[in-house]
Parts: structure tokens; sequence; C-alpha cells
């Protein structure tokens, strides 16, 4: 009976290294297959930075004093009035003292 058994606890031990094998293989898979997912992530995020950084440029280029006269010059047709054209409004304050 003693070797029936130690044929058991060997099947059994083996049993469980097999497992063991199987499991280390399954979680190095899934390890590699996070790892690629993060180093897209990181390719995204690098992606929009430089998308971001570009955007601010365009925004800041667009949004200059020179850049906004010019197009209403030349889309809008506006000019800056002249001595005559110039109005000054004077609105009352009724809240003051």
């Amino acid at each position: 009976m003693t070797v029936q058994r130690d044929w058991l606890m060997v099947a059994v031990l083996g049993s469980a290294i097999l497992v063991s094998a199987i499991a280390v293989v399954y979680t190095k898979y899934l390890t590699r297959t996070e790892f690629v997912r993060l180093q897209d992530a990181r390719y995204q995020r690098d992606a929009l930075d430089i998308e971001w950084g570009r955007l601010r440029l365009e925004e800041a280029s667009l949004t200059t004093h020179n850049r906004i006269e010019e197009t209403a010059r030349q889309v809008l047709d506006m000019h800056l009035p002249r001595g005559a054209e110039a109005r000054l409004l004077e609105i009352p304050n009724h809240g003051s003292r």
C-alpha cells in the first residue's frame, strides 16, 4: 500500500507542479499583454501632449491683436474710426451717491 500511496503522492505533486507551471505561463502572458496596453496608452498620451502643445501655439497665434485686427479689416471690412466717427457715450450711474 505504501507504493500505491507513494505513486498517488507523486501524481498529486506532479499535477500541482503542472498546474503551477501553467499558471506561471498564463500570468506571464497576461503581464505582457497589459504591458503592451500600457505602452499604447503612453504613446497615445504623448501624442495627445504634442497635439495639445500644437493647438496652444495655434491659439496663441490666432488670438494676437495684430491677427484679430487684420481679420477684422480683410474679412469684415472694418476700420478704426476717424475723429468725426468716434462717439463718446456717458451713462449716468444712478446707484452712486
